[in-house]
């Protein structure tokens, strides 16, 4: 007994009710209610008992029940959802019932049989915010489960409920249901991230012969987003049942289950095309992301490639970057896998060194909450990487052993991932344990797996640049600076060009591509070690173009006194013991040229 005199106990309560129950009673009373004595006579309280729970309370089209334990309850109604969907098969849609179910977990109070309290207010609350054959769970109920029950759950944040002075967060169930394919691990990894819908573009040009355009760029956007293996896309087969319709985003979503919905349109004037395409948060009915492209017609099918590749690579880092932006608002205890990887990756985007160890942290925490989570795995080895490149390992082997266990198992864990592969290409770069020619050979298969992947092609570039291939790597650079134009790591790129253009021996690309990165640097400012790299390359291409003058300015402008003091310190504190004998002396007689001493 509490100390006030009134019973309490801790319990799993469970909310169930009708939905659309007053139509079903207007249109046929009498058989809506023997219907309805039969599925709790023969599904509801059947369940509740299998699954030790007590019905407490029952109304006209509803019931409350409690459980001792949270995983009953959500097995309880997920077994009761699934034989819903048994009883309504071959019922005609007007007249199938369907429940809402809503879980919590909290202290009651107890009065005779009946239970009380926020508990029981909690559980009414998530049964509003459950979809019709659907089931929402309380945040504290979703803490007890997960892991212990076979199933995904949404994280639908944190919601004001009514009665309650604080927001709770909620979660969806995805209920699978009897028959399906089980998932493997890669793939159920994949689905616990929020589903994104493209709809099908519309044709504004008055000409129905276009509309074979506006379908095929549809199709292809979401072929191309499913690569990505970042979020899951919803089926073409889905979404085209709304081509030609009239309807509101938050519908779409709400039936589809995604979270994002891209959807847009094509206009064809005489030999021009206009696409425009936006990004929408169905759950705020926000517009996270919109552009326009506008392309001259010359080979239809070639500038529809374009425009796919132009819109996938824009979208999946404005998707990220909205769903980051969504993470930062939880408070650190109720990070999920998904939201760690997030903060990780974010962190990773910084070139801070101090932000190697916040993503790590971050990353470590994402795979101890799911093990199985490749991309997770592939940005802890990237952030080892990172150590290594900034120079600020503590123990260089070690770091590079390290980046190459975790590259190793990323891709174990999915080898359909491009990321997988192009983070275990890195991992071939630094010795002991590098190969340059696996390196190669793994960003291939990256690039093969997404070839609108940005890092992939970055990271191709990259690898050829440390087999002695400047010339070859400078398309793929290029290539990863025009899909990404605003990408967080675009100094990075500028910088790996600017040696691409260099070892190139196309001196006044070089020159414009450095100085581009020392005027604008990176949003933190560009780390010291890479301030002097990209200082070598401009002041040896200015000396291979005979302006020592310039070289001699630069070197008194930006204070780099490795430069001044020789070329052997460059060499000792960079790697560009990765180029070939040949390349490296190119290097080392443009500083000279430039007027570095040996």
């Amino acid at each position: 007994m509490a100390g006030d005199g009134i019973q309490r106990r801790l319990a799993a309560i469970l909310a169930a009710d009708v939905v659309g129950y007053s139509r079903l009673m207007d249109e046929d009373e009498a058989c809506t209610f023997s219907r309805l004595l039969d599925f709790r006579r023969e599904v509801f309280e059947p369940k509740a008992r299998q699954f030790n729970g007590r019905i407490f309370k029952t109304t006209g089209d509803g019931a409350l029940v409690e459980f001792q334990s949270a995983v009953d309850a959500v097995n309880g109604a997920i077994d009761v959802q699934r034989a819903m969907v048994e009883r309504n098969d071959g019922v005609p849609q007007s007249r199938r019932i369907s429940l809402r179910i809503g879980i919590s977990l909290g202290d009651v109070m107890v009065e005779g049989g009946d239970l009380y309290g926020n508990g029981v207010n909690i559980a009414a609350r998530m049964e509003g915010l459950a979809d019709a054959g659907g089931i929402c769970v309380s945040g504290n109920v979703y803490e007890h489960v997960r892991g212990a029950v076979g199933h995904v759950f949404d994280d639908l944040g944190e919601r004001p409920v009514k009665n309650i002075d604080r927001p709770v967060r909620c979660y969806r169930v995805r209920i699978e249901r009897p028959g399906e394919a089980i998932l493997s691990e890669a793939t159920a990894t994949i689905l616990r991230q929020p589903a994104i819908a493209v709809l099908p573009f519309t044709n504004m040009s008055g000409d129905r012969e276009q509309d074979y355009f506006a379908d095929g760029l549809t199709e292809d956007i979401i072929t191309a987003l499913t690569t990505w293996r970042s979020f899951p896309v919803i089926a073409r087969n889905s979404t085209f049942t709304f081509k030609g319709r009239a309807v509101k985003v938050q519908d779409v979503a709400r039936e589809l289950g995604a979270r994002y919905v891209v959807e847009g349109s094509v206009r064809k004037s005489g030999q021009r095309v206009r696409v425009t395409a936006q990004l929408i948060d169905a759950e705020t009915g926000h517009h996270a992301w919109a552009e326009r492209y506008d392309r001259d017609i010359e080979d239809i099918f070639a500038l529809q490639d374009e425009i796919t590749r132009q819109v996938v690579a824009t979208l999946m880092p404005e998707l990220e970057r909205a769903e980051y932006d969504r993470s930062a608002t939880k408070s650190p205890t109720s990070l999920d896998a998904w939201d760690c990887y997030l903060r990780g990756a974010s962190y990773l985007n910084e070139l801070a060194p101090e932000n190697i160890f916040k993503a790590r942290a971050m990353l470590e925490r994402a795979i101890a909450i799911d093990p199985t989570y490749a991309k997770a795995h592939s940005r802890l080895g990237l952030s080892y990487h990172r150590e290594l490149w900034l120079y600020v390992a503590e123990d260089r082997d070690e770091a590079a052993r390290r980046l190459m266990e975790a590259a190793v198992r990323a891709v174990a864990l999915d080898d359909a991932d491009s990321a997988s592969h192009w983070v275990l290409a890195v991992a071939n770069f630094w010795p002991p344990l590098g190969d340059k020619d696996v390196a190669v050979r793994e960003v291939g298969r990256a690039l093969a797996l997404n070839p609108a992947d940005v890092d992939a092609n970055f990271t191709c570039g990259t690898s050829l640049l440390h087999a002695g291939r400047g010339a070859e790597a400078v398309p793929h650079l290029e290539t990863a600076l025009r899909i990404s134009p605003r990408d967080p790591m675009r100094s990075m790129f500028l910088i790996n060009l600017a040696y691409a253009y260099f070892l190139a021996r196309r001196m006044a690309e070089a020159e414009r591509t450095a100085r581009e990165i020392l005027e604008t640097g990176a949003p933190q400012g560009l780390p010291e070690q890479l301030r002097i790299y990209v200082n070598t390359i401009l002041v040896s291409a200015l000396g291979h173009l005979g302006r020592a003058n310039d070289a001699r300015a630069l070197i008194d402008r930006f204070g780099a006194v490795e430069i001044a003091s020789g070329a052997t310190t460059v060499q000792s504190r960079l790697f560009f013991a990765a180029i070939t004998d040949a390349d490296r002396a190119f290097l080392f007689d443009g500083l000279r040229k430039a007027g570095i001493p040996d």
